[in-house]
């Protein structure tokens, strides 16, 4: 395993207290393999980490968005949802320092993309306790928050399916339907196309390691599809 303190480059924060890191960055499974491991998994910090991450960037929006709460909500949901974590975690090189049972470690699909948006929240805990709220804040400030702008060029705040919807049934008077026309993989990475649809007219299609991922991308597709956007 690389040195941590690659890790801790690429977070922006050395660590007084190295165990923190470490504690941040193991696995339940891991624990239940190694019994004589002397630090516990991940998930307190993960527990702590979420309530830090949620003010940081609650506390942000509200001071830069004059937009209705409905708007600031949906602004944080796409900030701090579980496929945002877990991207910004695979590029700060998370996954290389995972402590993982050698079950655990094989499965590189949809489990994994979980556990890296839980150690993210763990780390985001860690740095927390080990150098207080500013440098919490910070850190997500520089991973995160820097993200804002891309998700309001992308739109990615929006429920796809459900403007969609809404659109569908406002210019054309219809319900779109959603069909699986593709699967592969085994159950631990599954991918799919999905299919909107108007009546028996397929719109677009869009592909996601889950049956409701692929159908938000179709509908994404389906908006630009139709010039709905």
């Amino acid at each position: 395993m690389k040195e941590i303190s690659s890790l801790e480059s690429a977070l922006g924060v050395v660590f007084l207290n190295k165990d923190l890191l470490h504690t941040a960055l193991t696995h339940r499974s891991y624990v239940n393999e190694n019994p004589d491991w002397r630090l516990p998994h991940y998930e307190r910090l993960e527990f702590l980490g979420d309530a830090v991450l949620e003010l940081v960037v609650t506390r942000y929006l509200y001071l830069n968005f004059e937009n209705p709460e409905g708007d600031l909500t949906s602004y944080r949901a796409a900030l701090v949802n579980s496929q945002m974590l877990s991207a910004v975690s695979s590029e700060l090189g998370v996954n290389d320092f995972l402590l993982l049972s050698k079950g655990e470690a094989k499965d590189i699909g949809k489990a994994r993309m979980y556990i890296l948006a839980n150690a993210f929240e763990a780390i985001t805990g860690a740095i927390y306790l080990d150098q207080g709220y500013d440098v919490a804040s910070g850190f997500i400030e520089r991973v995160i928050l820097s993200r804002m702008q891309d998700v309001l060029d992308k739109k990615l705040y929006r429920d796809a399916k459900s403007f969609f919807q809404e659109k569908a049934q406002e210019i054309e008077g219809v319900t779109p339907t959603y069909k699986v026309t593709r699967e592969w993989g085994p159950d631990h990475d599954k991918h799919f196309i999905v299919g909107v649809y108007l009546g028996e007219e397929l719109i677009a299609e869009g592909e996601g390691s889950s049956k409701q991922i692929a159908q938000q991308s179709a509908a994404e597709n389906g908006l630009d599809s139709k010039g709905w956007e």
